[in-house]
């Protein structure tokens, strides 16, 4: 599941350390389900532990799409922009 963020902060230059902010979605409203994303979300960034909002949703953008993260992360300043 973490697959397509670490390609999408390796594209920008970023790493998972690099990330201020998530907010996580899940088509579900099992609390379970919730938990598990959750879990594997931390897991993923391990002692780097970003402010996040985890919600659940009805329906993601597409189909049998079950978690979506949305990741916000800082570069410094001298760090080169592609």
């Amino acid at each position: 599941m973490m697959h397509n963020l670490d390609t999408a902060l390796g594209e920008a230059g970023a790493r998972p350390s690099d990330v201020v902010k998530t907010t996580v979605y899940v088509a579900s409203a099992r609390q379970t389900d919730l938990v598990t994303t959750w879990e594997v979300v931390r897991d993923h960034f391990g002692d780097h532990d970003p402010p996040s909002t985890l919600l659940g949703v009805t329906v993601l953008g597409y189909d049998d799409q079950l978690v979506e993260i949305d990741a916000l992360a800082a570069l410094p300043p001298e760090h080169p922009v592609r």
